[in-house]
C-alpha cells in the first residue's frame, strides 16, 4: 500500500538559481557583493532608507517585469501540491514568485515577498511591482515616506512560524530543496523533524549543505533534474517507511 502522508518542502535560493535569480550565499551571490548590514536590517532602512530602496528595487524589476520564468523543479512541486492525496506544503525562503506562477497554492513565504511592500505605520500589505521610493504613499492610512518591502530583515522574526512548526510535527517526509543550510531558523527544521522520529528526510542540493548530515537522504544535482524525478519517484512508489 502507497503511503500518502503529508509532505512539507522547504525551499532556497538554489531552486530560484536555474531561472536566472541570483543567489544570496553562494561565493559569487549577492551578500558577496553587498553588505547585509548595509541593506538588509532595520537599522539599514532607518539609517539610509534610499540605498535600501535602490536595492530592493533592482531584485523587484526581474519579476515585475517577468524578465524569468519558473523552471522545471517549480512546476514538477505545483504537480506534487496538485495531485499528492496528502497534504503538501511549501514553505520558501524565497522572496521571489515563482512558486505561485508555477501553480503552487499551498504556500508560505518565511521570510516575505519581492512583490509586496508593508507600511512601517499601519501595517497594511499591498502588491507592488514598481519601484518604492520615500515619497511613496500609504493607501490604507495615508502616511509617506513609511513604506518598506514586504521581506523579513535579518534580525526580524520570519512569518507563519506557527503554522510551519505545525506542519512540520505531522509531516511524513520533509524535503530541503536548494538551500544553504546555514540560516535559521530554516536550518533547524530537519533537527525538528528527526526528533519525531516518524518523517523521513532529504536533502536535494546542487552541493552539500551545511546541515547536509542531519538528513537520512541526500541527492546531490540541478534542483531541474532532481526535483522532477524525485516527484515522478513519489507518485510511483509513496513514502519511505
Amino acid at each position: 500500500m502507497i503511503d500518502h502522508g503529508n509532505i512539507v518542502i522547504l525551499t532556497g535560493a538554489g531552486i530560484s538559481q536555474e531561472s536566472g535569480l541570483a543567489t544570496f550565499r553562494d561565493a559569487d551571490g549577492i551578500w558577496a557583493k553587498v553588505r547585509i548590514e548595509d541593506v538588509a536590517t532595520p537599522e539599514a532602512y532607518a539609517r539610509d532608507p534610499d540605498r535600501v530602496h535602490r536595492f530592493y528595487n533592482a531584485r523587484r524589476r526581474p519579476l515585475a517585469e517577468r524578465d524569468v520564468a519558473p523552471n522545471v523543479a517549480h512546476l514538477a512541486l505545483a504537480r506534487l501540491e496538485a495531485d499528492w492525496p496528502g497534504e503538501v506544503l511549501i514553505v520558501t525562503q524565497n522572496i521571489d514568485d515563482l512558486h505561485e506562477r508555477a501553480g503552487s497554492r499551498n504556500l508560505l513565504h518565511m521570510h516575505g515577498e519581492m512583490l509586496k511592500v508593508r507600511c512601517g505605520d499601519c501595517g497594511d500589505v499591498v502588491e507592488w511591482l514598481a519601484d518604492l521610493g520615500r515619497d511613496d504613499q500609504c493607501a490604507s492610512c495615508g502616511t509617506t515616506g513609511r513604506m518598506r518591502p514586504h521581506v523579513v530583515w535579518f534580525g526580524e522574526m520570519p512569518f507563519g512560524m506557527e503554522r510551519i512548526e505545525m506542519a512540520l510535527a505531522g509531516c511524513r517526509l520533509f524535503i530541503s530543496i536548494g538551500t544553504s543550510g546555514n540560516v535559521y531558523p530554516a536550518a533547524g527544521f530537519v533537527q525538528m523533524v528527526r526528533e519525531l522520529e516518524r518523517a523521513h528526510t532529504l536533502e536535494l542540493n546542487l552541493e552539500p549543505s551545511e546541515g547536509a548530515t542531519l538528513f537520512a537522504e541526500t541527492r546531490y544535482g540541478p534542483a531541474t533534474e532532481l526535483v522532477p524525478a524525485f516527484v515522478d519517484q513519489l507518485f510511483t512508489e509513496g513514502l519511505s517507511n
